[in-house]
């Protein structure tokens, strides 16, 4: 699994902390992990809105299966990519709400509170959480008795997620032409999907917009 580590410009000082726990919860685990930013260096700040819709064009352009994001609170960067094609989502403050959200939701991505009650020691429930999330295969369901009926309910609710939404294609003309640029100014994100996406529609669509005629 390819795992990606972006987050919001607001809390860019954990951006370190956040990829070196995630590598230590996953790479043990066989999983890739690459790191998205916020970085330190970066001058460009980018919101969690901004930063949710680079998340929805790494996960429909196939080239991501899993995202760790977060901002201040970790709720508007839930909300903000549960409004986008392609990604469900959930909130994980603890090490039981992420092994929860592993087993039982099976999403593609999670959004942690970076700012929010982040104090003393707190790279250790970071760090528990994350270890907690990539414990178990993911959708297995739990509890192990109620395994079967938390899987035909995860089924439904990626189906329901997926016809509810209009397409990446479809959403990017109907939004502001500006926020869509200043997005795409995130050049790792940027890139990394023009040098590797296979999906060449959007490729041709992202282009426009950061080349305009």
């Amino acid at each position: 699994m390819k795992i990606a580590v972006i987050q919001a410009s607001s809390q860019k000082d954990k951006n370190d902390l956040l990829f070196d726990c995630v590598n230590k919860a996953a790479k043990d685990k066989g999983h890739e992990v690459i790191n998205f930013g916020i970085f330190k260096e970066e001058n460009i700040s980018y919101s969690y809105i901004q930063t949710a819709l680079c998340i929805s064009l790494l996960l429909e352009s196939k080239l991501i299966d899993f995202v760790i994001t977060g901002c201040s609170s970790g709720q508007g960067m839930m909300l903000a990519c549960n409004s986008l094609p392609g990604i469900l989502c959930g909130y994980i403050e603890n090490p039981s709400d992420a092994y929860l959200f592993g087993r039982i939701n099976d999403g593609n991505a999670v959004s942690y509170p970076l700012g929010l009650n982040f104090g003393w020691a707190a790279e250790l429930n970071l760090q528990s959480t994350l270890d907690k999330l990539f414990e178990d295969p993911f959708g297995m369901g739990y509890p192990q008795q109620d395994a079967e009926r938390k899987k035909s309910d995860t089924i439904l609710l990626k189906k329901i997620n997926m016809v509810s939404k209009k397409s990446l294609l479809e959403i990017l003309p109907l939004l502001d032409e500006t926020f869509i640029k200043k997005t795409l100014q995130r050049n790792c994100v940027y890139s990394y999907i023009m040098q590797n996406s296979r999906y060449e529609e959007l490729k041709v669509v992202l282009k426009k917009y950061r080349n305009p005629e």
